[in-house]
């Protein structure tokens, strides 16, 4: 794969999601949330996946849905740990940076560590709550 521009598209974000999710489906640490845990229909997930993508990068407010609820729900059925999401943020960049470079690029990579970051905090407040219930 030999693309190196910049994500100018949502064929670029979609094109990404595609070779992103085929390695996370085969990674040894969180390749199991997607095909056991959850069993992610992809043809559906892509594209809301790509929404997200496309508003957070491109600045178009596609993405209507709240990304935190249905990770709360996976949190009940399958704890998420540190390691998950180191894991899905390593194959991420590695993707990003296999893929393309620039101003978008880089972005992509910082909102992701935000996210992990947010969603890891606010998952295991989840925890603590519930188990100081």
């Amino acid at each position: 794969m030999d693309i190196k521009h910049d994500i100018n598209s949502r064929a670029d974000i979609e094109l990404f999601l595609k070779v992103f999710y085929d390695s996370v489906k085969r990674d040894k640490t969180i390749g199991i949330i997607f095909t056991e845990i959850i069993k992610m229909d992809w043809e559906h997930h892509i594209p809301l996946i790509a929404d997200f993508w496309e508003t957070i990068l491109l600045d178009n407010p596609v993405y209507k849905r709240n990304a935190m609820e249905i990770h709360y729900k996976l949190n009940k059925a399958f704890p998420l740990q540190k390691k998950h999401f180191e894991a899905w943020l390593t194959i991420f960049y590695l993707t990003l940076d296999e893929m393309y470079e620039g101003k978008n690029t880089e972005l992509a990579k910082k909102r992701a560590l935000s996210i992990a970051s947010l969603m890891e905090h606010k998952l295991n407040d989840q925890k603590n709550i519930i188990t100081s219930s």
